[in-house]
């Protein structure tokens, strides 16, 4: 991760990778047949098991569709601008029209997750007659607009402007829970 960060997928050379990890060459190519498949692994690695655990803990949760958003799902929200996931992003937007098989594979094996699952929410949400339909239904990536933003201020410009993104992520879902929340 720490080399993919500093040097972007494209400069990353396994040599590189191996020597920080303190193996051999020819051992991290018994694992990862191509860079590509190390790139795949350190995803994995950093952002599908906290993907995946939210994932699951909707399929598990008796919350209701509000009380989650403001929950685990703002929880989740405040840790990505920080976390390694930041660095994936940068490189996706940076790398990504160079590399779109990384990006299809992004894609389906996160991206796409991610907004299922916020798709399960709010149509629960709906049924549960805690919303009303709104062009969040329609455009998910609303709810998590601000953390892809956040991900892009903290290693822009954060030595300018220290953003408070725990501030953001609750003012954003309070403002998009204030819009469609069903009046009672």
């Amino acid at each position: 991760m720490e080399a993919f960060a500093e040097n972007g997928y494209a400069a990353t050379r396994v040599e590189e990778v191996a020597k920080r990890a303190g193996v051999s060459k020819g051992l991290l190519y018994l694992y990862f047949k191509t860079k590509e498949d190390l790139f795949k692994a350190v995803i994995r690695n950093f952002v599908s098991p906290r993907l995946d655990a939210l994932i699951q803990d909707i399929g598990n949760s008796d919350l209701t569709a509000e009380e989650f958003l403001r929950g685990p799902f703002l929880d989740f929200a405040k840790k990505v601008p920080r976390s390694p996931a930041r660095v994936l992003a940068r490189l996706m937007i940076a790398e990504g029209p160079k590399h779109p098989d990384l990006v299809a594979w992004y894609w389906e094996n996160v991206v796409s997750k991610g907004m299922a699952a916020i798709r399960t929410v709010l149509e629960k949400g709906v049924r549960g007659g805690e919303f009303h339909r709104s062009a969040v239904d329609d455009f998910p990536q609303l709810l998590v607009s601000p953390v892809l933003f956040a991900m892009v201020w903290t290693q822009v410009f954060d030595a300018h402007d220290k953003l408070d993104t725990d501030g953001l992520m609750e003012g954003h879902i309070s403002l998009v829970l204030n819009s469609i929340k069903v009046d009672r």
